[in-house]
């Protein structure tokens, strides 16, 4: 490929791994724990980067240098164990996605004022129009970068606004005063858990990037995913401590929607819709791109026809949101 677009499919890889990433449980997280921990939530963030990036890089790197997919590399370890992962990832991928068409109906619920249900579906069915393209990689990429993009720009503006304790978070990022694992555990599952682990590895290699000497562009990309996250990760995280060190009180029906309004009031709570159908229809995307990815090693159809195995998967999912 020429370097230009190489670029673009790194890029595309980076994103589509981190808005995955970012749904609304990555949101409610944040919140919470931010809201428990304090400052010192700031070390919980960076060890879980730490392990993120490790384990971002050891996968896509497998998967880039062996040119296979992730359920063909575990039939090579172990006979039959790349059906039983993609099986937890296809059923994984349905779970969470049930409830990032639910996240995405009541973003669009905010913005618009419209019943919860018929947004849950409107949102689908906009996650399925970018498999109608008969090219939907790229599609599937730009989409990724601009609701990323967007969702950057609206938390770094809430965090700004906020008028955090930079340097306490600074500080206690490195120095917690208290630590909860089981704090690092959940980010480090929310952020490179399940189908979100191979989500840019497998956009890599159906985007021709594989070899050895595609490593430092790997590299590069797994890098980028984690940092994007990490990026919108930590900006949550300072809006909320600018809240919670103001003495506000968090709504804990819904905490992250809470923090928006606190900060800006009914501009803030748009703003949260906005987030949040953001966060969720990548998510969606994601989820199903990677789920039909995984089926692809197991029935040649899905290869043939994966555009249509990911548009069935969408409609399947309102119902049920």
């Amino acid at each position: 490929m020429r370097p230009a677009r190489n670029w673009g499919v790194l890029l595309g890889a980076a994103f589509l791994m981190a808005t995955s990433a970012v749904g609304p449980g990555f949101l409610t997280q944040t919140t919470v724990f931010t809201q428990s921990l304090g400052a010192s939530f700031g070390f919980v963030i960076l060890t879980s980067i730490l392990i993120d990036i490790a384990l971002q890089l050891n996968i896509w790197r497998v998967i880039a240098v062996s040119g296979m997919r992730a359920p063909d590399i575990a039939n090579r370890v172990l006979p039959g164990l790349g059906g039983f992962i993609s099986l937890l990832i296809v059923l994984g991928g349905l779970a969470f996605n049930i409830g990032n068409v639910g996240g995405a109906g009541l973003g669009l619920e905010v913005l618009t004022g419209l019943p919860v249900t018929l947004c849950a579906v409107l949102a689908a069915a906009l996650a399925l129009t970018v498999f109608l393209v008969r090219e939907a990689g790229p599609v599937m990429d730009r989409f990724a970068q601009l609701m990323g993009l967007v969702m950057i720009l609206v938390i770094v503006y809430v965090a700004v606004t906020t008028n955090p304790p930079v340097a306490e978070a600074a500080l206690r990022s490195v120095a917690p005063t208290r630590l909860d694992f089981t704090a690092i555990v959940t980010l480090v599952g929310g952020t490179v858990g399940g189908y979100i682990t191979f989500s840019g590895g497998h956009r890599l290699l159906d985007a021709g990037v594989t070899g050895p000497a595609a490593l430092p562009q790997v590299t590069q990309s797994a890098i980028m995913g984690v940092s994007v996250a990490s990026l919108i990760r930590v900006f949550l995280f300072l809006a909320t401590l600018g809240v919670v060190s103001r003495g506000l009180a968090i709504d804990a029906s819904n905490p992250p929607a809470s923090v928006f309004q606190l900060t800006a009031g009914p501009v803030g709570y748009k703003l949260f819709g906005v987030v949040m159908f953001a966060a969720a229809v990548t998510s969606i995307i994601g989820s199903a791109y990677t789920s039909v990815s995984f089926l692809k090693s197991l029935i040649p159809a899905a290869a043939t026809h994966e555009n249509r195995f990911i548009i069935g998967s969408l409609f399947y999912r309102p119902r049920y949101s």
